[in-house]
């Protein structure tokens, strides 16, 4: 479990608790991928940003093994999409 703060216009408006699941963690990785698939068609040059972005999602369950998704939820909110993509 992990507190998640709530925030508007810079100030908190709620706080509570929540645990990722694989299964919710895994769907909205796939999600995703779908999103930024177009990144890597064959006629379109894919930045070093949105390469290792992709790289990065495909490779969460392998880098965070075992029951806690949490961590790997964090990893990806540390890692955002890379701008203008």
């Amino acid at each position: 479990m992990r507190t998640v703060e709530e925030y508007q216009n810079g100030v908190m408006i709620s706080t509570s608790t929540q645990n990722i699941s694989w299964e919710i963690l895994r769907h909205t990785r796939n999600e995703e991928l779908k999103a930024t698939d177009h990144w890597a068609l064959s006629d379109r040059i894919i930045t070093d940003e949105q390469r290792d972005y992709r790289i990065m999602l495909r490779d969460l369950p392998s880098d965070f093994p075992g029951d806690d998704a949490n961590d790997a939820s964090d990893h990806w909110n540390a890692n955002p999409r890379p701008e203008g993509a």
